[in-house]
């Protein structure tokens, strides 16, 4: 949608590039939620199920991390359709529609960890992870649309960069803190909910949120199978990042068992640390670098192929040879590969949105692309672990989903 004379703010399609300060805010929000989610999900839900003394620990782990992905898939396209939507007005003065989701998203998860710190039993703990998805993905939803909303078109790859690097750090941070700092599970969850809190606030406080003029009413978008129907592009770019999230949520999910049962190593809690932090020096190499070149060159599609190929490369490795060394290469190469899917995947994604009036609606449903494979990957690793082959055959599987993921953007029409 163009900048018109009649086209409100909260609906034109951006042209100013944003400020540095603002990605920094951005950027320290998006730190705030991945910590609040990968840390639970790497580090803290799996030592706080084994200290729970539960047979079959690989599958309890599924199962609540399954429960807490299915919230994801409902709450997110709903939080976003209502954020599209909202006009508040107190003391004569119009507020933004985002904002105020984000304040909320952020209350729900923080009190949800910290209820999580004191579960005594699986139940309450799927019930409290449960209830962090929900607020997760509320604020997920909105600092999702954030970059439609604010970004121009030639400076996505580059900010997606930026927001998508949290991902590995928040992780990382969250990882040296809960291990290194603060080493008590119940403290940990309490140290996620803080963090949180003190770096998501000062987005939704301090950076602008373009209100909906306060009359008219915006009529509800195309339900999910007129909008892929109508919108090929949209639905080619979704199914993309399901089959590359999939492949992630395929390798990722069991590393901790996987270097204690399979590799065997002697510290496996301090070698997870060690392949997140090479991770992560990965990502943080190729993000803004991978997205900052793609602005330049205006294509996408070549990036993401190339990204999947080396994230599937990276689990071919740890299939055939579960040795130490090879998982440190591996751990490199994902993390290299995955930060530039993020930066060109997400900014590609943007140009293929079908209406401003539903970004955040329409960015939930693609972030259902990502959830969906939390609950389809436990079910799919744990009988390939246990019964079908172990891990060797999940990180074959995990190569040939990513690559599957990677190539399906070719049919993508309306980007390079």
């Amino acid at each position: 949608m163009s900048v018109t004379q009649d086209t409100p703010a909260a609906l034109a399609e951006p042209a100013r590039p944003v400020r540095r300060s603002w990605v920094a805010l951005l950027f320290a929000a998006n730190l705030g939620l991945w910590m609040a989610f990968f840390t639970p999900v790497q580090v803290l839900l799996p030592e706080q199920i084994s200290e729970l003394g539960i047979v079959g620990k690989e599958a309890a782990l599924g199962w609540v991390t399954a429960l807490g992905a299915l919230v994801a898939i409902v709450v997110n396209p709903a939080a976003g359709a209502l954020s599209d939507r909202t006009r508040l007005r107190a003391g004569g003065r119009a507020y933004g529609r985002r904002h105020v989701w984000t304040l909320g998203g952020a209350l729900i998860a923080a009190v949800s960890l910290a209820a999580l710190a004191r579960q005594p039993d699986l139940a309450g703990v799927a019930l409290g992870w449960a209830g962090a998805q929900l607020g997760l993905n509320i604020m997920l939803a909105t600092l999702t649309a954030a970059v439609p909303d604010r970004v121009p078109v030639r400076q996505r790859g580059a900010v997606s960069g930026w927001i998508g690097m949290p991902q590995a750090l928040g992780l990382v941070l969250g990882a040296v803190l809960v291990t290194a700092v603060v080493t008590e599970v119940a403290a940990g969850y309490l140290a996620m909910a803080l963090a949180l809190v003190v770096l998501a606030v000062p987005f939704a406080l301090l950076t602008p949120d373009d209100p909906l003029p306060p009359a008219g009413r915006v009529p509800p978008g195309p339900g999910l199978r007129r909008l892929f129907r109508e919108h090929p592009d949209f639905a080619r770019a979704w199914g993309t990042r399901f089959l590359v999230q999939l492949g992630n949520a395929l390798g990722t999910l069991y590393l901790l068992y996987f270097l204690t049962d399979r590799v065997r190593l002697a510290d496996p809690d301090t070698g997870l640390l060690i392949m997140i932090l090479l991770y992560t020096a990965g990502m943080v190499a190729t993000a803004v670098l991978g997205g900052r070149a793609s602005d330049r060159s205006g294509r996408r599609k070549v990036f993401v192929v190339w990204s999947g190929a080396t994230i599937a490369l990276a689990a071919l490795l740890l299939a055939i040879w579960p040795v130490w060394p090879v998982a440190m290469v591996a751990s490199v190469l994902l993390g290299a590969g995955y930060g530039v899917y993020l930066a060109v995947d997400s900014a590609l994604i943007t140009q293929v949105l079908p209406a401003a009036v539903d970004r955040g609606k329409d960015l939930g449903v693609i972030n259902i692309a990502t959830a969906a494979p939390q609950v389809l990957g436990p079910a799919i690793a744990a009988p390939l672990v246990t019964h079908l082959g172990g891990y060797s055959t999940l990180y074959a599987l995990t190569a040939v989903v990513t690559l599957l993921g990677a190539v399906m953007v070719v049919r993508i029409r309306a980007v390079p």
